[in-house]
């Protein structure tokens, strides 16, 4: 069992899968940053000044009216934080979006390299007698 997982972190997709999600975890700091700071303040405005962030509704527990998700959590209330749910869709639909982009691009890139491949002339056979020409002259010497 223990050369078998020698064996499968020896190959070389597992190394481009850890790769991935290196940059998949710095990919989605990234991107919470750009919704957070970026995105929400946009739809907030638009939404009369909410924040999706602290939409909750309190299910159990006593919370002081204009009280944050977080302080409402932390006065330990059971709550039903929508905004955060909100938020996560919107994560999630903006990666997807990027990734797309991302796929279509390098499929483009593919593409383009294909048929330029396809295109590109085939080297030139070098003058002068082939492998065939030369074993049969070789077998015709032969015979005589």
């Amino acid at each position: 069992m223990l050369q078998e997982f020698k064996d499968f972190i020896a190959k070389g997709n597992v190394m481009d899968m850890a790769v991935g999600i290196i940059i998949g975890a710095a990919f989605t700091a990234i991107v919470k940053s750009m919704v957070g700071d970026l995105i929400n303040p946009f739809v907030g405005l638009f939404m009369g000044g909410a924040d999706f962030t602290n939409m909750f509704v309190v299910l159990a527990g006593d919370v002081a009216e204009g009280a944050s998700l977080e302080a409402a959590r932390e006065a330990g209330a059971a709550v039903f934080a929508y905004g955060a749910f909100i938020m996560a869709v919107i994560n999630f639909l903006i990666i997807a979006f990027v990734v797309f982009m991302l796929v279509r691009y390098v499929n483009k890139v593919k593409e383009a390299a294909a048929k330029a491949e396809e295109e590109a002339p085939a080297p030139e056979e070098p003058a002068g007698p082939s492998e065939l020409d030369v074993l049969l002259e070789i077998r015709d010497s032969l015979k005589k």
